[in-house]
């Protein structure tokens, strides 16, 4: 399981959170625990760390969430992954290209997925524990950017 160049370099320890971190320290725990959990988890299946990385940096780019998807984007070293964290890139093969669609669809669209794009995923051969494991992280990268949006605006309306 691949952990991050420098542990303590999270978007949840900075100038954005800081002032929130002290009142709300546990949830920041508890986010930092729930994002190793779906970027370093203990059974990654079908996708792992650095292309969870990848993908979590392609959703805050989608976002307009540069520094977050930079903090992402520090730990891949394949090119090849480093590459996917570009929306304009479609990926590698034909069932790549179906789950980043999928992925891309859920960070932009959510209430627009249908029950049909689940079971394209799983005609693409994506086992049910790795489309729970996607979800899992779109879900977590939903959280998180809107979370980083709403503290960089407090920050700003205070400034």
């Amino acid at each position: 399981m691949a952990q991050p160049a420098n542990p303590e370099a999270s978007p949840w320890i900075g100038a954005a959170a800081s002032a929130a971190a002290q009142s709300r320290s546990a949830i920041f725990e508890m986010s930092r625990q729930a994002e190793s959990a779906v970027i370093n988890p203990h059974d990654a299946g079908g996708f792992p760390s650095e292309w969870r990385r990848a993908i979590a940096a392609r959703i805050a780019t989608l976002n307009a969430l540069p520094d977050l998807a930079a903090h992402y984007l520090a730990d891949v070293t394949d090119p090849a992954l480093r590459g996917l964290a570009n929306p304009n890139t479609a990926g590698r093969d034909a069932r790549e290209r179906d789950v980043i669609t999928f992925m891309d669809r859920v960070a932009t669209q959510p209430r627009a997925v249908q029950a049909e794009e689940i079971e394209g995923l799983k005609t693409a051969g994506i086992a049910d524990a790795d489309i729970v494991r996607l979800c899992e992280l779109n879900a977590f990268m939903s959280y998180q950017c809107r979370v980083l949006a709403g503290l960089a605006a407090l920050k700003g309306a205070s400034a």
